[in-house]
């Protein structure tokens, strides 16, 4: 598996992360052999958070992998926290609650990732501070990020956190590509040209922040998938053109879409079964044509100015 480096930090991460939100679908030896399959992929970045499944995701997944100190040092843990039950909290409070939460149930001392999970408008820049700085200092967690954030929000956190942001997590997929789109349809009337993320694009891209796409297989906000579906007949058509002349599934050529950007992207898997993740894994080692990418943006439907 091809790697990259986390943002500024050192740390070296696969290219492709493995999602554990539906890990809960599966049984004991289910969950250990998905995860098994992904290691030997060379997929050993676990992208968690403590909503998935109440939590029980975190400790299915810990009592998969049998986690004791040697296996811990295999794995690269991610976990996002900020979400409650009608409402989002990024108090001081909230945050080391929530981490003390993650490491028990993933049974671990640390996390080499934490996220903050969805924009919270009532946030208070300093508690966050505080809050990363306990964190850090009490090696609980090693790097930190963002998700689903805008520019202007990861630089009001900045405005008091001395950590590097060193990740964003954001939806985006071939047809839910907007961040993409705006930036070829700059000064259009047109609803393309619509900025709905403040250039978040080019903005981790200036500041070296890793975009882990979610949901990239998704249409719409869990709609469905868009491989094999009906509804995109020309955007099908391309794909499985392309899967056939590398001799892959239609599913690596998805990833490798997005891996072929060069912003570096890292993207969040959300498949459990062994197979996908092993066509996902296979994007590694593709590298799509400039003709290819255009090819496949078009045919989701995206009109070039």
């Amino acid at each position: 598996m091809r790697t990259i480096k986390l943002g500024t930090s050192t740390l070296e991460v696969p290219v492709v992360a493995v999602g554990c939100m539906r890990i809960n679908s599966l049984d004991k030896t289910g969950a250990e052999q998905f995860i098994q399959a992904a290691l030997e992929e060379g997929a050993n970045f676990f992208d968690h958070a403590d909503i998935y499944g109440g939590g029980a995701c975190e400790e299915i997944f810990a009592d998969a992998i049998q986690m004791n100190s040697n296996n811990r040092e295999k794995l690269i843990l991610q976990s996002k926290c900020g979400i409650r039950k009608g409402m989002f909290d990024f108090s001081k409070e909230h945050i080391l609650e929530s981490v003390d939460g993650i490491l028990k149930r993933l049974k671990t001392e640390y996390l080499d990732i934490l996220l903050l999970h969805r924009p919270d408008t009532l946030i208070e820049p300093e508690e966050v501070a505080e809050a990363f700085d306990i964190l850090e200092s009490s090696g609980k967690v090693r790097h930190f990020g963002v998700s689903n954030q805008t520019p202007m929000q990861i630089q009001l956190l900045k405005k008091s956190v001395k950590q590097t942001i060193v990740a964003n997590q954001l939806q985006l997929s071939i047809t839910n590509a907007t961040m993409i789109s705006h930036g070829f349809n700059v000064n259009m009337e047109n609803e393309a040209a619509v900025s709905r993320d403040e250039s978040v694009l080019d903005f981790c891209r200036l500041n070296d922040i890793t975009i882990q796409p979610w949901s990239p297989f998704q249409y719409g906000f869990f709609e469905g998938v868009f491989l094999g579906n009906d509804k995109f007949p020309e955007l099908n058509k391309k794909i499985d053109e392309i899967a056939e002349k590398y001799e892959v599934s239609n599913t690596t050529i998805a990833i490798a879409w997005l891996l072929r950007h060069p912003a570096q992207m890292q993207p969040v898997t959300g498949t459990m079964n062994i197979k996908r993740i092993q066509d996902c894994c296979k994007a590694s080692d593709i590298y799509l044509t400039r003709e290819e990418w255009y090819g496949i943006y078009r045919a989701a439907g995206n009109v070039l100015p």
